[in-house]
């Protein structure tokens, strides 16, 4: 079964093991009958058989809706609020003195010289201070005011470049409120990325920070013509007088204040309606340039109407803390679902969120210690990186401590996938691993990218919560799936969301049909009021990537495969852009190798390449720099990091182990890398390879190893 696959291996005698799996029954069977009764257990296991969604009628490729909105999808959260900045007016009414928006205080800045002579800064960091809701809208509304007398008008481009914070989230509510179309952009997108985005989008002010002014804003602000006003969130910068002429810098500060003294009789005028654009988000995509997809009101409001029902209890009790990038559909679509509940947001960012993260001082706390949040987004990268993390943890353990460590994961693991909780080991063993996100998490959402069954299991067991993966696009507002709480299957995504509908499309040229027996397969495509404007000043991608039916129903291609299982729960099994014929003629899925070979401990990424004109698969790898060193010591190789990587001998040490695996995963024999590149570099959204949310940009990639893609496919190298 999956489940023993990923069972941890130990070293204990098998008698030993036989008197312990004997206690392990006797324990079962005693505290069965009063756990059954007490924690509600009876109902969670009913729940997770139930049917999740049907198809709406008994024709292949008919549309599947979730069984809650059968006869009508859901659009509106509540009643008569079908804009945004109403949306924020209800929650403020309701929720007027609860706190809304964190953001820790910097006791300490200090730099820390590393043995290699490297400087890295380090910050101790005190207690989150708080703005209520009541604050945020006063807040927002001057803000808003401001804009407007710096010249900024109804249904015209300002854009966003900065980090995630509370001014973000008030800059946007301002935006929503004044019906100005918020253009969002990563704050690691590479510089010509985002000079084309402020360009097309022919904005006149951008809102950022000091840091992302002198660092990333400074270099390219002379080719952005159109530019007169910069708006920094947090004070001057020291720096300012350096910008070309005619571009005039503000702190946020200062605007909020014109905005407050400013009289704003016609602001009624402005208000937005559902089909306004509200956000211009461009997406870092995995090809080309970034595209600006259109998301108005009404499809974002469908959108978190959608989210928010998956998430059982949601309330003033829930604390979420936000360091993904809000420009990043997952984190803005998360952060309005609890906005709009009373729900707190504490914020992050990767470098200060747990004890051990790069900025934080050793012995002093990182966010999720100080927060203690219940809510958490992730995408799979960090979800991985925290899983070998601990893996690795668990092997410096003297041997008593790591097979008391493995029988209670393996004995936890069973458990799940009968649907029972183990309150006991939870308390003894998982504490101190749970207490790493704080040790209150009652939900991860995962997004972004897809989750190994792997990782995924690994924290439910460790962290003791459910995993809910979910998949949607920018493109469909964020929401397509999310998987139910009660749900504890893996490498799936869930049921349809209550605001959409999702249908399967024949794809010839893959082999995937909406009849396949047992699962129809085919093109995911989403329906509904979350599915998006289109692209920005794209007409032509417009028309290839969304389609309008008989009925009126607008539909998104996505480009991803996936099947239907019996109980209505999706699966993304393939993706049309990752699918290459090898010369004689067999399909690889790029994406089925890699995510077969990424959880190895070896492996820290992996991108496998396939050319129609050469009949085998290779494949660059990030390696992880503790296991390779490790092998190279066992090999009897010695040298600097850079030659271990470099090492014609490593390399091939390296293809025996990843061969092993893809043979475990079951991957035929045409689809295992027959070469492959050692990368001592790891691939981060600064270097311009991944994506904000770690995925692969395959043609950057394949531009950056051209040479090592030539040298493997023996062509002659100069």
């Amino acid at each position: 079964s999956q489940a023993a696959k990923m069972k941890l291996k130990h070293n204990i005698n098998p008698v030993l093991l036989q008197f312990i799996n004997f206690i392990i029954l006797v324990y079962t069977l005693v505290t069965y009958i009063p756990w059954y009764i007490l924690s509600g257990s009876k109902q969670a296991i009913a729940k997770a058989k139930q049917v999740k969604a049907r198809p709406v009628n008994n024709k292949p490729g008919s549309a599947y809706r979730s069984v809650n909105s059968l006869h009508c999808l859901a659009s509106v959260l509540y009643p008569g609020c079908d804009t945004l900045d109403k949306v924020f007016k209800y929650a403020k009414t309701k929720f007027k003195d609860k706190k809304l928006l964190g953001t820790r205080e910097i006791l300490k800045e200090e730099d820390e010289i590393q043995p290699s002579g490297k400087v890295f800064k380090k910050v101790i960091l005190g207690k989150y201070t708080w703005l209520s809701y009541e604050d945020v809208y006063i807040k927002a509304v001057n803000f808003g005011n401001g804009l407007a007398v710096l010249g900024q008008q109804p249904k015209t481009n300002i854009a966003i470049f900065c980090e995630t914070r509370a001014e973000w989230m008030i800059a946007a509510q301002a935006c929503f409120m004044c019906n100005y179309q918020l253009v969002t952009l990563y704050a690691t997108l590479g510089g010509s990325a985002i000079v084309h985005g402020l360009n097309e989008t022919e904005v006149t002010t951008i809102i950022t920070s000091k840091e992302l002014m002198q660092t990333k804003l400074k270099e390219i602000v002379s080719q952005v013509p159109l530019l007169r006003h910069i708006i920094t969130v947090d004070g001057k910068p020291t720096t300012w007088s350096e910008f070309p002429k005619g571009v005039i810098v503000h702190t946020m500060a200062s605007v909020q204040a014109m905005g407050a003294k400013a009289d704003n009789g016609n602001k009624q005028l402005s208000r937005p309606v559902p089909s306004d654009i509200a956000v211009i988000m461009y997406t870092s995509g995995s090809t080309g340039i970034p595209k600006g997809v259109m998301i108005s009101h009404c499809n974002i409001i469908a959108g978190i109407t959608g989210m928010a029902e998956r998430i059982p209890n949601l309330g003033e009790k829930d604390t979420y803390i936000g360091y993904l990038p809000l420009a990043h559909v997952l984190e803005l679509s998360a952060e309005l679902v609890c906005l709009s509940h009373g729900c707190r947001i504490g914020y992050s960012s990767p470098q200060t969120l747990a004890d051990q993260s790069s900025k934080i001082k050793k012995g002093s706390k990182g966010d999720v210690t100080t927060l203690k949040p219940t809510l958490m987004a992730a995408v799979p990268e960090i979800m991985d990186r925290i899983y070998k993390n601990v893996m690795n943890k668990v092997n410096e353990m003297t041997s008593f401590q790591r097979n008391l460590f493995i029988l209670a994961y393996n004995y936890k693991m069973e458990q799940i996938s009968k649907g029972y909780t183990t309150p006991l080991c939870d308390s003894l063993i998982f504490r101190k691993v749970r207490m790493l996100l704080g040790g209150k998490i009652r939900i991860l959402l995962c997004g972004g990218a897809p989750l190994s069954a792997a990782t995924q299991r690994f924290m439910n067991i460790c962290f003791c919560c459910p995993v809910g993966q979910g998949y949607g696009l920018t493109e469909s507002a964020g929401a397509g799936t999310i998987m139910e709480v009660w749900d504890y299957t893996t490498g799936r995504v869930g049921a349809p969301l209550v605001c959409c509908e999702i249908k399967l499309m024949n794809w010839e040229e893959g082999g995937y049909y909406n009849t396949d027996k047992p699962y129809p397969r085919g093109e995911i495509l989403i329906g509904g009021q979350n599915v998006t404007v289109g692209y920005y000043k794209n007409e032509e991608r417009t028309q290839k990537d969304f389609t309008i039916d008989e009925n009126g129903q607008r539909w998104l291609h996505t480009g991803d495969i996936g099947e239907f299982h019996q109980d209505g729960c999706l699966k993304i099994i393939d993706r049309k852009k990752d699918l290459v014929k090898l010369q004689a003629g067999e399909y690889v899925s790029l994406g089925k190798v890699e995510a077969a070979l990424k959880n190895l401990p070896l492996v820290d990424n992996i991108c496998a390449y396939a050319s129609s004109f050469h009949s085998y698969v290779i494949g660059f790898i990030v390696p992880n720099q503790k296991e390779l060193a490790e092998l190279a010591r066992k090999k009897g190789f010695k040298g600097t990091w850079e030659e271990i990587c470099n090492s014609p001998e490593m390399e091939k040490e390296v293809l025996k182990v990843l061969a092993e695996a893809a043979m475990a995963a079951n991957l035929e024999k045409f689809e295992i890398p027959v070469k492959i590149r050692l990368s001592p570099d790891p691939w981060t959204p600064e270097t311009g390879l991944v994506t904000d949310a770690f995925k692969l940009k395959r043609k950057e990639l394949v531009a950056y190893y051209q040479m090592d893609i030539d040298r493997m496919y023996g062509k002659n190298v100069k």
